[in-house]
């Protein structure tokens, strides 16, 4: 593909959002400062202007409704998805997204992130067309987040191509006194070539993959290249409502 081809790819931002969760129902409609989050996390990521479209895909109706009343485009989908790429996947071909465009998995439960991120995400496959795939890694710096298996960590060649994802700290330090390990964690961002995707959701599930409950293992087990971008921004996840008041009291010191 020449240069000009290139320069023609586009960048599209999805969003899935699901009201039902065993840790917090309705999560996408909680309130932060007054707004649902999933109008804060969509307003950030309108703020992004690589991206040509920004989109909520969904399979409630109460969603929908929240994301057409401040002016967003919201997708339905199918209601049986078992994962998110899953309804990211539908969703792109509901919009009839270009094979060769770049379509960015943005996480509902990520108010907080930084707009440069989704740049930082989508760029290596702006560079190189061949590429299939890239997400963001960061760098622990709260040693609580190494033996969590919430935090995902990750190991990578000289090259940023990932090697593997594990909720175990990876790499395990066998010799305690031989200095300590840089330890990277995977945050949630994922930048697709969309004729991948729709390749990626059609392969079996990897043997990685349902041990580790991690859907990027299927890539790397079907021999796929995963390019990791380490970004300076932390991301903070609300998957409980704990994590909600935590998002709410960094915002009050941000803005108090």
């Amino acid at each position: 593909m020449d240069s000009a081809a290139k320069k023609q790819a586009k960048v599209v931002a999805i969003i899935p959002a699901r009201y039902h969760s065993n840790r917090f129902e309705g999560k996408p409609l909680a309130l932060i400062n007054g707004k649902p989050m999933i109008q804060q996390v969509y307003e950030r990521a309108q703020a992004v202007p690589l991206l040509s479209r920004v989109a909520v895909a969904t399979d409630d109706e109460r969603i929908a409704a929240c994301v057409r009343a401040f002016g967003g485009e919201a997708v339905m989908t199918r209601s049986d998805h078992v994962s998110g790429t899953d309804r990211l996947a539908e969703a792109a071909t509901v919009m009839e997204i270009d094979e060769q465009d770049v379509v960015v998995n943005i996480q509902g439960d990520q108010p907080l992130f930084a707009p440069e991120v989704v740049e930082q995400v989508a760029g290596p496959l702006l560079a190189d067309p061949a590429l299939p795939m890239a997400t963001l890694i960061y760098r622990i710096i709260r040693p609580e987040e190494i033996n969590d298996p919430n935090h995902v960590k990750t190991v990578f060649d000289r090259h940023g191509r990932a090697l593997y994802f594990s909720r175990a700290p990876i790499p395990f330090q066998r010799d305690p006194g031989g200095g300590a390990p840089t330890y990277y964690k995977h945050l949630g961002f994922y930048a697709y070539r969309k004729g991948f995707l729709l390749t990626f959701v059609g392969l079996p599930e990897g043997e990685w993959e349902y041990f580790e409950k991690l859907e990027q293992l299927r890539a790397l087990e079907y021999g796929y290249t995963i390019q990791v971008v380490l970004t300076e921004h932390d991301s903070v996840e609300v998957d409980t409502p704990a994590d909600l008041q935590r998002v709410i009291k960094i915002i009050k010191d941000i803005n108090p």
